[in-house]
């Protein structure tokens, strides 16, 4: 049975260590419960956690549209995209939120300049319409699909 699909499943990504874990995937989850509401409960409309290390290990996922969640330093994926995604929302060089979903790869950067600020880079994200423009590029209708 398939467990996610490439175009629909959305893949976030947190930093691995102790302190990433602690500090960023409540925030993670807050964002995956969103998605995962809006998915309605089809089948591959929903968002899989992962760590920084297993998702640059698994070449596969990468097809995946993707959402690095916490700082470069804390997050190599968020590292890597904040260097090429251009920024879509900036707060006093505190708050982050970094995309580009016109491409076949959709990506986001969510980060801040501490936990609380990763946070609100989460909470714009969905609040300010990049999590409805994502879904609604990802989620469209496709020929052979049954919704």
């Amino acid at each position: 049975m398939k467990l996610i699909d490439t175009e629909e499943t959305v893949v976030l990504v947190t930093g691995a260590s102790p302190g990433a874990e602690e500090k960023d995937r409540p925030s993670a989850y807050l964002l995956k419960a969103e998605i995962d509401r809006r998915g309605a409960g089809h089948a591959y409309r929903r968002a899989v956690m992962v760590t920084d290390l297993w998702y640059l290990d698994n070449r596969t996922f990468h097809l995946n549209p993707t959402i690095a969640i916490g700082g470069p330093g804390a997050n190599g994926v968020a590292q890597e995209f904040s260097a090429m995604l251009p920024t879509l929302y900036t707060r006093e060089e505190q708050v982050f939120v970094q995309a580009d979903f016109e491409g076949d790869l959709k990506r986001a950067a969510l980060w801040g300049s501490s936990s609380s600020a990763t946070a609100e880079a989460v909470q714009i994200f969905t609040a300010q319409g990049y999590l409805d423009d994502l879904l609604g590029r990802i989620w469209r209708f496709r020929v052979g699909t049954f919704v």
